[in-house]
């Protein structure tokens, strides 16, 4: 179900391709970092109100480690990137090159980890936005926080600021081999009018 009502089919296909792609490239990016196979599934992408989108995650008490920048240019918002706690833990054995299960507490190093892994998911994507729209989009340097949910969000909607009530959630799984499955959701947070603003410059308005 579609709860954004100014946007059709046309454009979340539109939002898919350009998720297709610009995970796609993440992805292709950490599998040569950490030299092991990586596939993606496709990504679900959709609007909804962001006080449904916690439900996706686990709920306000989920351990969430969550990645977040502010986009700046032409195109004003928040872009996050979260994983649950177990999630988390998976991807830095991944990146360590540890047996699954390794991992137990995120130390300072295994935090660094993440946080660069999600700029790299986010900068990909913010990067295949900006060059099919042609508008100018910059990231800043990533925060990373972990913690419960609803601490997590708290403390963003503070930073943020006032954002359209549908926020874009596109959800990712990253697999290695068949016992490893590494979900994250990614969400765009965009100040009001940013929307309309990229889908004019997609041609869809």
């Amino acid at each position: 179900m579609n709860d954004y009502p100014e946007l059709s089919e046309m454009h979340l296909d539109a939002l898919r391709e350009i998720s297709n792609i610009g995970m796609g490239n993440a992805v292709t990016a950490l599998a040569q970092l950490v030299n092991r196979r990586i596939d993606m599934k496709v990504p679900r992408a959709q609007f909804m109100p962001f006080e449904e989108t916690i439900a996706l995650v686990g709920g306000l008490e989920e351990e969430v480690a969550c990645v977040s920048l502010r986009i700046l240019g032409d195109v004003l918002g928040t872009v996050l990137f979260i994983f649950n706690g177990d999630s988390a833990r998976q991807l830095v054995d991944l990146l360590m090159g540890l047996p699954p299960g390794t991992t137990v507490e995120l130390d300072e190093i295994g935090q660094s980890a993440v946080k660069e892994i999600g700029n790299l998911l986010t900068g990909a994507f913010i990067n295949a936005l900006s060059q099919l729209t042609m508008l100018n989009m910059i990231t800043t340097v990533p925060m990373f926080a972990m913690d419960m949910l609803g601490a997590v969000v708290a403390d963003l909607m503070i930073a943020s600021g006032r954002v359209e009530d549908n926020v874009l959630v596109i959800g990712t799984d990253l697999v290695h081999e068949e016992d490893t499955v590494i979900n994250g959701h990614f969400f765009l947070l965009t100040d009001p009018g940013a929307i309309d603003k990229l889908f004019a410059a997609l041609g869809l308005a």
